[in-house]
């Protein structure tokens, strides 16, 4: 009995570890593994997050950029939008220098990330991704939607991993904590300070 209450307790223990130049968090709850790291990029309008999903569980699972809440020091909570919206705003907004940006951004973290490889992910939107657009605005939001984390049903032993997108007029999410409702769990990592700050 005490063995099964300790191993209930490893797993639900946030592990933080850096790779790449990365912090990353990484929780598993019910089987179902995730982990993430803040990107070193903004674009005008959003603060982006690299985000990989294991379900490890014997249930498939709906998976949903909408799960990712970040609450910030003074209680607010920001949540990721939907694939859609950012490729929208994207469509409307987009610039090469952006869409550059954010593949830089991405490609490093996921390609850096010895731990974690997924089949579903990024790699085949990439594929999928038209190699040729004349448009700036609309090669900003194909990069957009290769990278962005959209909605998602993950089979057992299955994986995936995305971007996802918080709407913060460009700045820093600053001081605060990730917390994900999903896979009939709720996620919560551990606070996070600002640069040279303390945290909430």
């Amino acid at each position: 009995m005490l063995g099964c209450l300790a191993q209930g307790w490893a797993a639900a223990q946030v592990i933080e570890f850096e790779n790449n130049g990365l912090k990353y968090q990484t929780l598993t709850r019910g089987g179902v593994t995730i982990m993430y790291a803040h990107l070193p990029t903004q674009t005008r309008d959003y603060a982006v997050m690299q985000v990989s999903i294991s379900n490890g569980s014997k249930t498939s699972w709906n998976f949903k950029p909408e799960d990712f809440a970040f609450r910030r020091g003074d209680g607010a909570e920001v949540k990721a939008e939907a694939a859609r919206v950012v490729v929208g705003r994207m469509i409307d907004k987009g610039s090469r220098d952006e869409a550059i940006r954010l593949v830089t951004a991405y490609e490093a973290s996921l390609y850096g990330m010895s731990r974690f490889r997924a089949p579903s992910g990024y790699e085949q939107r990439r594929q999928q991704m038209l190699a040729e657009l004349t448009s700036v605005k609309i090669k900003a939001a194909a990069a957009a939607s290769a990278i962005a984390f959209a909605a998602t049903k993950l089979k057992p032993g299955e994986s995936t991993d995305g971007a996802v997108f918080y709407a913060t007029q460009g700045k820093p999410l600053g001081a605060g904590r990730l917390i994900v409702h999903a896979a009939g769990e709720v996620f919560e990592f551990n606070s996070e300070a600002p640069e040279g700050g303390k945290v909430p």
